[in-house]
């Protein structure tokens, strides 16, 4: 592509989005790239306009998603980070891009944010078994039904792709960890804090003991969110680069796999070095606990998930941070809720 790129983001005060927006501002191409990202609030729009970055003010949850469409509609590069399940939101940028294939004649770029949820099973934390996928393996992943976690919104996009209309890359992030750096971390408005990690500390804190689902068998794969935001931007520049030479579809982000013992082992003997807790041992979250401090969701935190990320290697993406980061992440966020909660 030459000339100005025109890039539409959203979901980029987030934990994920941030970290790449990032990258796209100190990027080489950074003077040709005209970004244009959706916020929620008129103080976030301020800010992030600081960075030279235009905005737009809505949200995915908004009943009129027109703006969607318009902004999409005139987008070379969308990259969505935000929602992933959002089946309304997701319609109404394909529709924009649509229009713009339609005014142009080229396939614009769709760089859409999933989760290897969607290949997660029913384990319960009783069973590490579980089907291994690899982001090359097609064929398999073109068969999970629309009923699985994310395909709801998935199947329309590669169908669109399928159809010409985009070029989608779908990138399927795993349990991401560590701590963002950047300047919307410096101004104040990007998360900080994954998800599930957060969830099984405070959860181990209140009964003052690790905790784990079932038995804690269960695997999934990991990433540092910086290694992850690394692989959006070799991906952003392949695309850009060969278009019709690099893959299109699913494209994983996995440095190595845990299990979940493993993780409330390190919160068990965090909590014992914080005098919380006298028990370095962790244990089954009992039904009332689940339901107390997960809800619906506690069944996904006893899943497998076994992903390979061999697209993204294949490209170049050499992920750095492994475990003995990741056991640091999580003492560090186990001391960060414990001090908020006294």
């Amino acid at each position: 592509m030459s000339g100005e790129l025109n890039i539409f983001f959203t979901g980029v005060t987030g934990y994920i989005g941030g970290s790449v927006l990032s990258r796209l501002l100190k990027h080489k191409d950074a003077a040709s790239f005209h970004i244009t990202a959706l916020v929620r609030s008129t103080e976030k729009a301020e800010k992030i306009k600081t960075l030279g970055v235009e905005t737009i003010i809505g949200s995915y949850t908004d009943e009129d998603l027109t703006f969607l469409k318009e902004a999409a509609s005139k987008a070379d590069v969308v990259i969505t980070a935000v929602d992933c399940d959002n089946l309304p939101a997701a319609q109404a940028i394909l529709d924009g891009l649509k229009l713009k294939h339609e005014a142009s004649g080229k396939a614009p770029i769709l760089i859409h944010t999933s989760g290897t949820a969607l290949l997660a099973d029913d384990a319960r934390g009783l069973s590490s078994e579980h089907i291994h996928y690899s982001d090359t393996e097609t064929d398999k992943l073109d068969a999970l039904p629309v009923t699985t976690l994310h395909r709801n919104v998935d199947i329309p996009i590669l169908e669109t792709d399928k159809a010409g209309y985009i070029k989608a890359y779908i990138v399927t992030p795993s349990a991401v960890f560590g701590k963002p750096e950047g300047p919307l971390i410096e101004l104040g408005i990007q998360n900080s804090h994954t998800i599930v990690i957060p969830w099984l500390a405070k959860a181990s804190i209140a009964r003052k003991q690790g905790g784990h689902i079932g038995k804690g068998l269960n695997v999934w794969p990991a990433v540092h969110v910086e290694d992850n935001a690394d692989l959006y931007l070799i991906l952003f520049d392949a695309v850009r680069a060969k278009p019709d030479e690099v893959p299109r579809g699913y494209y994983f982000t996995e440095n190595f796999h845990y299990s979940s013992l493993e993780v409330s082992t390190v919160i068990a003997e965090t909590l014992v070095e914080l005098g919380i807790s006298t028990d370095a041992k962790p244990s089954g979250f009992t039904v009332e606990e689940r339901e107390k401090y997960f809800g619906a969701f506690w069944p996904l935190l006893g899943t497998n998930c076994y992903a390979k990320a061999n697209r993204g290697r294949a490209l170049g993406w050499k992920p750095k941070y492994g475990k003995e980061a990741f056991f640091a992440d999580i003492k560090s966020e186990v001391k960060f809720f414990a001090q908020q909660q006294q």
